[in-house]
């Protein structure tokens, strides 16, 4: 039996790790098998990668550089994560994936989106999320949440017109594909948000 591929979206602020937590119990007591990971990460040389990508050790990395250390951790991710784990019959929760990058490297940082979809197809071939919840919010919103965590990582210190592109390229992803994200209103409470993650993964379980 092949698992699930569901993946969370989002910018800064939009609550991701904390609905991420409550999906994978509400999952688990569904009686689907869950395996939680998150990009750039999931796998030890992928953790080494996203503290060189988030840290300021490399501030003024080249975007091609940037972008290219995105799919090799991607790319280790998929071998030893997540396609084992689908393929075992687990249902992989992922905090962010490709998505991601089109809405940062492309949308934020302005690389050419061709470019990072020969780059998924390579890396990924067929495979995509077969759901994706996006948590959007008003970007001043999300970065003064975020401005509560302590000191600001390499893409937190962007400018609000980086983060307004961000949020435009999620938005813009998600019309695109409507079949695969729910949008979400992250902006109110962490109690609202949850009922409402609940409900869209009920009934995306009911359909089957």
């Amino acid at each position: 039996m092949t698992g699930r591929f569901i993946t969370i979206e989002g910018s800064e602020g939009a609550g991701k790790t904390t609905q991420l937590a409550f999906m994978r119990e509400f999952l688990e007591q569904s009686g689907c098998p869950v395996t939680l990971t998150r990009e750039p990460g999931g796998t030890g040389l992928g953790e080494e990668l996203r503290a060189l990508l988030l840290g300021h050790r490399a501030d003024g990395m080249a975007l091609t550089t940037e972008t290219l250390l995105m799919f090799a951790a991607r790319a280790e991710h998929l071998e030893r994560v997540i396609r084992p784990a689908l393929a075992a019959g687990q249902w992989v929760l992922c905090d962010r994936f490709t998505d991601a990058t089109y809405a940062y490297q492309g949308g934020g940082r302005g690389l050419p989106m061709a470019q990072i979809a020969v780059l998924e197809n390579w890396v990924q071939g067929d495979l995509r999320p077969d759901l994706t919840l996006l948590l959007d919010l008003p970007v001043t919103v999300g970065l003064a949440r975020a401005g509560k965590r302590g000191a600001a990582d390499r893409f937190e210190r962007e400018t609000v017109d980086f983060f307004e592109r961000v949020r435009m390229t999620y938005l813009d992803l998600a019309r695109q594909v409507p079949e695969r994200y729910r949008i979400i209103d992250a902006a109110r409470s962490v109690e609202r948000v949850r009922v409402e993650v609940k409900s869209v993964l009920a009934q995306w379980l009911e359909r089957g």
